[in-house]
């Protein structure tokens, strides 16, 4: 079951969020287009933060809600909520199965190519989310399939390359580790744009003075799953921000949509 989106605003890190864009809503389940530096809920690791996708969410639906996974604050896009906690046990049990399909579009440093990256990875704590977790930190399995989709080449210098060039990447990830994404495109040597943990201070600083850039260039653009009452397959997709494609037209890439 599709939805159109209800809103088409532009939305940034530094902009208060006054209403969330719904993508998919029904008696059962909701999901948003999630907006980049939009934290999912009150956390430790933001103590000043003021806006939580969650309360936001519980506030526009005049109803509970109850998260079914996450998204990093940086990271757009579907994000799901169950409107009970008998739909939310039965979606959480799903995603405990690997069950859904995700899909995300990621800008990255270089020319990446099409694969499939199977490299187990550490167990990221947190020291103050985690600090009652143990801390023998084990490697897990984690597994992305990763598709270049356009690649652009700039005339400016950046670091110790002499153009500056970038690859769209759609990519699918089939574990759900901690940063999957952005640690596992970095492995690749491919680091997402905008990463300030796992990515290149040259490029982020490039991306932010040449393409006025100031987020993570990562989206999460679909989210497919069986619904856990109907039975029927359903496929959420979360428009591209505006933010994300202004960034990919100053680059170049000018034909793409979700």
């Amino acid at each position: 079951m599709r939805i159109i989106s209800q809103i088409d605003t532009l939305l940034t890190q530094d902009e208060p969020v006054s209403l969330l864009d719904i993508v998919y809503q029904d008696e059962y389940l909701v999901a948003i287009n999630k907006p980049s530096g939009l934290l999912v809920h009150r956390s430790w690791l933001d103590k000043g933060a003021t806006q939580f996708a969650m309360q936001m969410l519980r506030d526009q639906l005049g109803q509970y809600v109850y998260p079914i996974h996450r998204l990093d604050r940086p990271t757009s896009g579907v994000l799901l909520f169950a409107l009970s906690s008998d739909v939310a046990r039965l979606m959480s049990e799903q995603f405990a199965e690997r069950a859904p399909t995700k899909m995300y579009y990621a800008l990255v440093r270089g020319w990446c190519g099409d694969g499939e990256l199977d490299y187990p990875l550490k167990e990221e704590l947190d020291k103050i989310a985690d600090k009652h977790a143990s801390q023998a930190a084990t490697f897990k399995e984690a597994v992305t399939q990763y598709q270049c989709l356009q690649q652009v080449e700039l005339p400016f210098a950046v670091g110790r390359y002499a153009t500056a060039r970038f690859s769209l990447m759609q990519l699918m990830p089939k574990t759900g580790r901690k940063h999957q994404l952005r640690r596992h495109l970095a492995h690749l040597r491919h680091p997402i744009i905008g990463d300030t943990s796992h990515g290149d201070g040259k490029q982020n600083a490039f991306s932010k003075q040449q393409l006025n850039n100031h987020r993570l260039l990562l989206h999460a653009a679909q989210l497919a799953f069986t619904h856990p009452i109907t039975q029927h397959a359903t496929v959420i997709d979360a428009p591209l921000p505006a933010d994300f494609e202004r960034v990919l037209k100053t680059c170049g890439i000018d034909r793409f949509s979700v």
